[in-house]
Formats: structure tokens, C-alpha cells, sequence
């Protein structure tokens, strides 16, 4: 039996961060529980057949993103020994899936291979320590607008996933983007499903109540159940049919065990996109793929160590070093199994929220995307409706270090009004990133302080000046 105190506890430092064993196994189950969609999810992103007409195949990106997800993720928990879980990144992925479709002559496996490069010049950045590096070069401020951006993109993220926020469809663009629920109302049992967890998980946590977000999920979980069982909703798209009061994207039901496929893995050809499309193009598609796997899991990490409390006086990790060279592992692992970039996930925060403070929490994510692989009806029975209250809680919680802002000088309060902005309206962590950065190195520089600048973050903000203009680098040099 594990006791404080023990070589379990020593090695971990649960006692020291002020954790438990219970706290660490919900939150394990609490963060597999709001990412376990990543499974379902990827495959249908990676889908798309690619120039050959070949395709990764569904239960193949499946089994292999479990599979991925839970070794690195166990990882980063007995190497880093963060709550931190890692998955494959939904922003690479889909920017993979994009590349392949509108490329002729491009390959899943040579793709798959550009990503790997990238993962391998990430670890190299990693241990010369300038990855390192630019993480000590941000501003406090920043740090705070980071944690800020990602808790309202954690609670965007959940809000749309419940179908609460839902996207509008206008080709003239004539209406904001997002509106609330079905035509401005709030349709349909998933809907329901999403307020009671919400209002259920707000109740629990106020009153200080142990597991309060697995609880909630639980208990939505077990809601979305009773509601799909007796009444066949369906999903909100089955491939052929839209029904907007459908299940967003699971419909909660039992899988049979299956044998998992893991025939993906060794797939990747770090050299066929160079062979097809030359070296220019295929250099600048590794290249947006480094910057976005770099600095979003900067970011990520940043935002939940914060939010965990194990960051210390001067602003610094434990274990940073270790963090990043299992991120950067991450994407060449991830690349080489065919199912993209793995990093750090936000949705990591939901295990946070219910006390996680150390990797055992990770480990037992990871250990839970193993039995996965196998055996699915924990994934295919949680509908996103019924995680997302913890992703707005957890992002709540995330939000209220705003405060820490000195909005009082502009050099910092527009830098990180930016970073909090961009990040949930433009669905991207790196974006937000970006436009802090540079605006940051820019009003510095027009208030006539540029001497208090880092260096790495005038480079920093270059990197980002070219990519935020890659679009039109590529058309100068004439490359599609």
C-alpha cells in the first residue's frame, strides 16, 4: 500500500506538492477522461486519402494514437514527473491533413516524415538549452497573459465542443462567427446534459467537495447514457446527416474489445517531401510545423504548471528541460507512427483542476490510452458534452491570475491584452503567442526601452514575423 513518505512518494513529490495518491489517480482519470476524444478525433482529420489514393485507415490512426499517446504521456510522468498528458496536437494535425489534400505529389509517409524532421530539430534545440532559453526570456507579464489566453481557450474549446457556442455558417460573412446554441436558442438533450454537468460541477466545487470535476463528469457521462439509450439521438453528423441536436461529435455507447493496429508505426519517409516538391517547399512546411509544435507547447506548459503551482518564486519549472525533450520527443514519435504531432494538451488542466500536482497523474492517463487500445467504451461512452463543464471551470480557474497584469504600462497590458485575445479567437495557442511577442519587442521599442528587451526575444519575434508572413514568402518565391 502506497504511504507517504514512501520511495512512490519520494520520487514523485507528492507530499511536497501539497498532493495525495486519491487526488493524482482523478486527476489521471479526470484528464484522460476530457482528452480521450483525441482518438476518435484524429482519425477523422487524418482521414482524407493523399495523392496515391491512399488512405492511414480509421482503426489504424486509432489504435496508434492511444498507443502513442499513452507512452509518452507515462513518460512524461515518470521522466518529468508533470501532470501533464501528451497526444497528438489538433493545430499540426489538421494543418498535416491540409498539406497533404492541396499538395499533388505529396504522401501520407512523406509528410508523416516532414513532421519527424521537425521533432528531431526541436530536440536538438531542446538540449543546446535554447529552447530553454527563450522560455527564461519572457516576461512575468506575459507568462500570466499566457496562463490567461489558454484558461479562455480551454473554456471556448469546452463551450463549442458542448455545442453551447456553436459556429455560423455565412459564406458572405455577414454575422459574427459564433452564436449561442441552434438560431440564437438552446436545443436538444446534449445541451441539457452539458448545463447539468455545468451547474453540477460549479456546485460541487464552490462547496470544496474531493473530485469534484470527475464527479461531474461521471455523472454527466452517466446522464448522456440514459438519455442516447432511451432515445436514439445520434450523433450531430454521421457522415451523411446533420442533426444539430445531435451528440457533437460521440455518441455514448459500448464498443466490443478489438485487437489494436499498430501497423502505422516506421511509416514515415523524412525524405519524400523534398524528392516531390523540392527543397524550398518542403523546408517551409517543416518549418511552420517547428514553430507551432515550439511555442505551443511553451505556452501549454507555462499555463498549467501555473495553474498547478509548481512554478516557482523566479518564475521557473522543475524539470523544464525534461518537459520540452519529451515534447520535442513527442513529435518525432508521433511523426514516425503516422498520426502526427504529439504535445502537451490544455485539456491536461481538467486532472489540475481535481488536485493532480505530480506525474503519477500522468502516469495513470497514460496507462489508461494503453487499455484504450484495446478496449474502448470508456472513449466511446463520454461525449464531449459531458466534459466540457470541466473545461470551463478549469478554465475559470485559469483566468482569474489576470490580476497579476500591470495593465498600467502599455508595454505589457496591450502585449498581453493580444496573447489573451488571439489565442481563443483564432484557435490557436501559437498565434497568441505571436502577436504578444512582437507587439511586446514593438511598443518596448517605441517607448525608447528596447535595451530592456531580451535578445531571444527580438529572434523570437523575427521567427514569428516570418510566420505569420509565410503565405507571402511562398508566393514570392514562387512556391505552391
Amino acid at each position: 500500500m502506497l504511504k507517504q513518505g514512501s520511495a512512490v512518494d519520494r520520487y514523485f513529490k507528492i507530499s511536497e506538492r501539497g498532493s495525495t495518491y486519491s487526488r493524482e489517480i482523478r486527476g489521471g482519470f479526470a484528464t484522460f477522461f476530457a482528452m480521450s476524444y483525441i482518438v476518435v478525433l484524429n482519425p477523422l482529420i487524418l482521414s482524407g486519402p493523399d495523392s496515391t489514393g491512399a488512405s492511414l485507415g480509421f482503426t489504424a490512426v486509432a489504435a496508434t494514437t492511444a498507443f502513442v499517446a499513452g507512452i509518452l504521456t507515462i513518460l512524461m510522468g515518470a521522466w518529468a514527473k508533470h501532470p501533464f498528458a501528451v497526444a497528438t496536437g489538433l493545430g499540426v494535425n489538421a494543418f498535416v491533413a491540409v498539406t497533404v489534400a492541396s499538395h499533388p505529389g505529396l504522401t501520407w509517409p512523406d509528410m508523416m516524415g516532414l513532421v519527424v524532421l521537425s521533432g528531431i530539430t526541436m530536440l536538438i534545440l531542446v538540449l543546446t538549452g535554447f529552447r530553454t532559453a527563450v522560455f527564461k526570456a519572457v516576461p512575468e507579464a506575459l507568462k500570466t497573459a499566457i496562463v490567461v489566453g489558454i484558461g479562455l481557450f480551454i473554456a471556448l474549446i469546452g463551450l463549442v465542443n458542448a455545442g453551447f457556442v456553436r459556429r455560423i455558417p455565412d459564406a458572405a460573412g455577414t454575422t459574427v462567427p459564433l452564436g449561442l446554441g441552434v438560431d440564437g436558442k438552446l436545443l436538444g438533450w446534449p445541451t441539457l446534459v452539458f448545463a447539468v454537468g455545468l451547474i453540477l460541477t460549479i456546485a460541487l466545487v464552490v462547496r470544496k467537495v474531493r473530485g469534484a470535476i470527475l464527479i461531474g463528469i461521471v455523472v454527466s457521462t452517466a446522464l448522456a447514457a440514459i438519455l442516447e439509450f432511451t432515445l436514439h439521438i445520434g450523433p450531430s453528423f454521421d457522415g451523411t446527416n446533420v442533426n444539430p441536436r445531435g451528440w457533437s461529435l460521440v455518441a455514448p455507447k459500448l464498443s466490443e474489445w478489438g485487437a489494436p493496429d499498430l501497423s502505422l508505426i516506421g511509416k514515415a519517409n523524412p525524405i519524400g517531401a523534398f524528392e516531390h516538391l523540392g527543397f524550398i517547399a518542403a523546408a517551409l512546411l517543416a518549418f511552420v510545423i517547428l514553430l507551432s509544435i515550439f511555442f505551443d507547447a511553451m505556452g501549454t506548459m507555462v499555463g498549467l504548471a501555473n495553474e498547478a503551482g509548481t512554478v516557482d518564486k523566479d518564475g521557473n519549472i522543475p524539470n523544464v528541460d525534461r518537459v520540452l525533450q519529451v515534447d520535442a520527443l513527442g513529435a518525432i514519435v508521433g511523426g514516425g507512427a503516422s498520426v502526427s504531432s504529439n504535445q502537451i494538451f490544455v485539456e491536461s488542466g481538467a486532472g489540475i483542476g481535481e488536485g493532480a500536482r505530480t506525474g503519477l497523474a500522468s502516469i495513470v492517463t497514460g496507462a489508461l490510452f494503453l487499455v484504450a487500445m484495446f478496449f474502448t467504451p470508456l472513449i466511446n461512452l463520454v461525449p464531449f458534452e459531458a466534459v466540457a463543464p470541466a473545461l470551463v471551470v478549469v478554465g475559470f480557474m485559469m483566468v482569474s491570475q489576470v490580476g497579476k497584469i500591470d495593465w498600467q504600462d502599455w508595454g505589457v497590458g496591450i502585449p498581453a491584452f493580444l496573447t489573451i485575445a488571439l489565442m481563443p479567437f483564432t484557435y490557436s495557442i501559437a498565434n497568441g503567442l505571436g502577436a504578444g511577442f512582437i507587439s511586446f519587442v514593438l511598443i518596448r521599442t517605441f517607448q525608447g526601452r528596447a535595451r530592456e528587451v531580451h535578445p531571444l526575444m527580438w529572434a523570437v519575434a523575427g521567427a514569428f514575423l516570418l510566420f505569420f508572413g509565410i503565405g507571402t514568402v511562398e508566393e514570392l518565391l514562387g512556391v505552391k
